[in-house]
């Protein structure tokens, strides 16, 4: 679910351990591009660290899905990176894996996990050296690194009511979560878990699917039960909308008409020019013009969602097909 104003604990780790950030240069370009997201008010970021070889990030998302906000910051990270490095390919370990969270009792447990990983990992050796260390949002919330983009107020509110002594109870707060260790509860909600995107949950579920891994949500059965009936309802809107409009068979028998193509190859991977076209063609189509949705279309066609969305993203050809009404 992508609401704005939802809660998701963010991660991304390198392709096979992959450092991400290797130098102070990395950090500073990473982290620039994350300021320029949320000054353009697309994401409201709590709690951060950055690690040798993944990140995490605590935020709300604002004016735009967080999809297209972590598009922006990953692949223009990604390419400087290379540059930089005078490496080529992917740097990241498949797409970023986002949790959504509910704010009670989550938003400051999940603060002081990710904020904790410096000093789990050997980074920094005690919790002085964390109030100092420039590459977690900790030292933000302490006064002692200066980031206007990350959101304080919110988090500090939870504590005491004057400056001083509201960060000395964060402090002990955080403290006082050393001895808790590495919270796996945290990083897997453990009430819903999938292995695919959100209209694949709300797909699985219905079929009474319960896979155990790439967890979606971590909060409360009330507050899991609210984020699924949303998702259902926003398929069903979606795909009541779009086949009003197209059938998807009827839109591939277009395509593969006004292309010159035959059918079947669109929807069994054949790989000619013509046909690998056809079927960008009925991606972008049915997800930009009918409303579609990703998940919905790869299944119509035998693929994966990520590789509708990649299609769905590039360079638009729905203008050339003005033989679709």
């Amino acid at each position: 679910m992508d609401a704005p104003g939802t809660l998701h604990h963010i991660m991304g780790r390198g392709i096979e351990r992959t450092n991400i950030f290797r130098n102070q240069r990395d950090r500073e370009d990473f982290l620039a591009r994350l300021a320029d997201i949320c000054r353009r008010e697309s994401l409201i970021v709590y709690a951060w660290a950055l690690m040798p070889n993944h990140f995490h990030i605590l935020a709300r998302t604002g004016l735009q899905p967080l999809s297209r906000s972590m598009r922006r910051l990953l692949t223009g990270y990604v390419v400087n990176f290379n540059k930089r490095h005078r490496r080529a390919g992917h740097l990241f370990q498949n797409r970023y894996k986002s949790i959504v969270c509910e704010d009670d009792p989550y938003l400051l447990e999940l603060t002081r996990y990710i904020h904790l990983n410096p000093l789990r990992a050997g980074l920094v050796n005690s919790l002085t050296a964390l109030n100092n260390y420039p590459w977690s949002g900790h030292s933000v919330l302490m006064g002692t690194v200066a980031r206007d983009w990350q959101e304080q107020q919110f988090i500090l509110s939870h504590f005491n009511q004057t400056i001083g002594t509201t960060r000395t109870a964060y402090e002990r707060f955080v403290a006082d979560g050393i001895a808790l260790g590495s919270r796996p509860e945290l990083v897997g909600g453990g009430l819903v878990r999938s292995l695919g995107d959100w209209s694949q949950v709300v797909s699985r579920r219905g079929q009474g699917t319960a896979d155990r891994s790439d967890a979606r949500i971590l909060g409360g059965t009330d507050f899991v039960e609210q984020i699924l009936s949303e998702a259902a309802n926003k398929e069903r809107e979606t795909l009541g909308l779009s086949v009003s409009k197209k059938d998807l068979a009827d839109l591939l028998g277009e395509i593969a008409g006004g292309e010159g193509v035959d059918a079947t190859a669109i929807r069994t991977g054949g790989r000619k020019r013509a046909v690998v076209r056809a079927r960008k063609l009925l991606c972008q189509i049915a997800v930009r013009k009918f409303g579609y949705t990703g998940a919905t279309v790869a299944r119509f066609l035998g693929i994966s969602t990520s590789a509708v969305n990649r299609m769905v993203s590039q360079k638009e050809l729905s203008e050339c097909a003005d033989y679709i009404v």
